[in-house]
């Protein structure tokens, strides 16, 4: 059995309307046994199900973005969302969390109170939740030191913050994931922070169809190429890349409860 996971896919895309068995199929011949489609807000989060209950190794995660939050109505989604959690291949809250890449974007204001409102739920349920934190490093981890009970874990998805915030996500028990920018030759940042996070606490990813690694940079990525990214670590670590396939699959395991 293959051991590679793509902890963060977006299949539920739009660039993939009508190709998702193809896409399916090459993750499977690649080794795949587990891919996590989280949402962004009502209807991708819906499609993140609806998938999850059609391919027999894709996972959900429901929750809103940063980017999409200003949609989000406790009256309406907080029962929508326990429906969804309910489901026996929903298995985190996610992606949530803050983003002030764009000035057009949702108020941080309302980010913040949104990231709190489904960390809370999160804890209510007994989940794990998917963070996104882009430019928002310090009030990303002062929120979840704040909101985050210690019987729930969580994941920085695609990390981009530094070692020494690395250390401090370690210290509450969370966890990091990389993607396709570690195999970028302009990744400064990334190598050192896999150099430094044990393997027993990192994940791996695509968030595709975004961030396409080497040598594909530049294509619509798709969760097959998790396995470049498994490559990088191994070559970091001093690794087989069965072994950071085994150990990312065990730490899913572990995090997501499948």
């Amino acid at each position: 059995m293959g051991m590679l996971t793509d902890s963060h896919a977006h299949l539920d895309d739009e660039q993939y309307a009508g190709e998702v068995d193809g896409v399916i199929d090459r993750a499977r011949a690649a080794g795949m046994t587990f891919i996590l489609n989280p949402g962004c807000d009502e209807p991708t989060s819906q499609r993140a199900v609806a998938l999850s209950e059609t391919y027999d190794l894709v996972y959900a995660a429901v929750g809103f973005h940063p980017s999409d939050c200003a949609a989000y109505d406790p009256a309406i989604h907080r029962p929508m969302m326990k429906d969804w959690c309910d489901r026996p291949k929903t298995l985190a809250i996610g992606e949530i969390g803050l983003d002030y890449h764009y000035d057009d974007g949702a108020p941080r204001d309302l980010q913040k109170k949104v990231f709190e409102e489904q960390m809370g739920l999160a804890g209510e349920w007994g989940l794990p939740i998917i963070i996104h934190d882009r430019e928002a490093h310090g009030d990303t981890l002062d929120m979840v030191k704040a909101c985050m009970n210690r019987e729930t874990s969580g994941v920085f998805h695609s990390y981009s913050g530094s070692v020494e915030m690395a250390r401090e996500i370690l210290n509450l028990g969370m966890t990091l994931s990389i993607g396709g920018p570690l195999t970028f030759k302009n990744s400064r940042k990334a190598p050192d922070v896999v150099a430094y996070v044990p393997i027993d606490r990192l994940l791996i990813e695509t968030d595709s169809p975004y961030l396409t690694p080497v040598p594909f940079r530049g294509t619509r990525n798709e969760p097959a190429y998790t396995r470049y990214v498994a490559e990088k670590v191994a070559e970091i670590k001093g690794l087989t890349v069965e072994a950071v396939e085994a150990a990312t699959f065990a730490n899913c395991k572990a995090l997501f409860k499948f």
